[in-house]
């Protein structure tokens, strides 16, 4: 059973500038799966297409059997959760609750429905008791959970994080992958943190050049040195994947 199915997916900008190029990959229910690679290698465009902000010059999306289409595109972008780099673009009520509340009231789900949705999201991420909150009043890692929050307050089934680790103290970080190894919705994690990924992804992906250039096991990608280097991928000093047991 697949989750997510992208096929020969191509992307050019009205300039001529080629981004995507044939991106073709599969992510199985439940999988959690990095995708990583260096600036410029397409991976925000390429997310940018999984629940329709940007639209394919050629290829295909489906998810969970639905292709991505003109008459499916409100409902794959209510089951594609895409959180966003910075949280504050996607915080913009007056309080937690009426953020989260968005997304569901949007796709049309009856009021009694919407409170229910809420709580159980600020629930699932721990801050229900946020939900009365200036969300500007939050700490980076508060307005990071909330923004999480807002996408699964719809059901979401593929959970898409852009740098979810950006402005993250230590123990911000800490908290943010104790949540995400704990919730069962499939998730593709952009990063540049590679021991991030190594810690709570067991498979990944590098794109570079608007390609998929590799895709495996995450320690074995990170234990090629010959890869990541082809690559401007960098691990930080002193941090050995082979040295160190993954989640």
């Amino acid at each position: 059973m697949t989750q997510l199915s992208v096929s020969d997916l191509s992307f050019s900008y009205p300039d001529g500038t080629e981004v995507l190029k044939q991106v073709s990959l599969a992510i199985s229910p439940g999988e959690r799966v990095g995708l990583l690679g260096p600036n410029g290698a397409g991976k925000t465009t390429f997310v940018l297409h999984l629940n329709g902000i940007l639209r394919a010059s050629s290829g295909t999306i489906s998810l969970g059997g639905m292709t991505l289409s003109d008459q499916t595109l409100r409902e794959i972008r209510r089951r594609v959760g895409l959180v966003f780099q910075d949280p504050d673009d996607q915080l913009f009520m007056p309080t937690v609750f009426a953020d989260v509340a968005f997304g569901p009231a949007n796709f049309g789900f009856p009021p009694e429905q919407v409170e229910h949705r809420v709580k159980s999201a600020l629930e699932s991420v721990g801050e229900w008791h946020l939900a009365d909150r200036a969300p500007h009043h939050l700490s980076g890692g508060e307005r990071r959970k909330v923004a999480i929050a807002t996408v699964l307050a719809s059901d979401s089934e593929l959970l898409v994080l852009d740098e979810p680790t950006s402005n993250l103290d230590p123990a911000g970080r800490r908290e943010l992958v104790a949540l995400l190894s704990l919730l069962p919705t499939t998730q593709l994690i952009v990063t540049h943190d590679l021991p991030f990924v190594f810690e709570l992804c067991p498979r990944s992906i590098i794109m570079d050049g608007g390609r998929v250039v590799a895709d495996g096991p995450t320690g074995e990608l990170l234990s090629n040195r010959q890869l990541l280097a082809a690559h401007r991928l960098e691990l930080p000093f002193g941090f050995d994947p082979t040295n160190i047991a993954p989640r």
